[in-house]
């Protein structure tokens, strides 16, 4: 039998689908808009009047890091930065952001460089 290699999440480094655009909302905090293509979603938006784009609200966290997923930081690199910027709020510190990194990932926002 083959083993899996787990990955260690802390060392991977994300960067943000570059087909996912951002604006700031009233309260400057960043929205991420995105493009609902597709045959389904096609229908969906003429027959019931679904949006063309989807806005998806982070919080004052999620539009912290978020400029900072550049492709350039590693995960344990931009919890440290969470963790100066929030202090005792983004406590524990992993376990939160790299669910939180997993979930950004499952929802096709950013991908992990090979």
């Amino acid at each position: 039998m083959k083993k899996k290699s787990a990955k260690n999440y802390l060392d991977l480094i994300p960067e943000r689908n570059p087909d996912i655009a951002s604006e700031n909302d009233e309260n400057g905090l960043l929205v991420l808009l995105v493009e609902n293509r597709g045959i389904f979603n096609k229908i969906a938006q003429k027959i019931f009047k679904k949006p063309r784009v989807s806005r998806i609200h982070l919080d004052e966290q999620g539009s912290y890091i978020w400029p900072l997923i550049d492709g350039g930081l590693n995960v344990m690199q931009l919890a440290e930065r969470q963790k100066k910027q929030f202090g005792e709020a983004v406590e524990p510190l992993y376990p939160r952001f790299v669910k939180y990194m997993q979930i950004m990932e499952s929802y096709g926002f950013i991908k992990f460089k090979q």
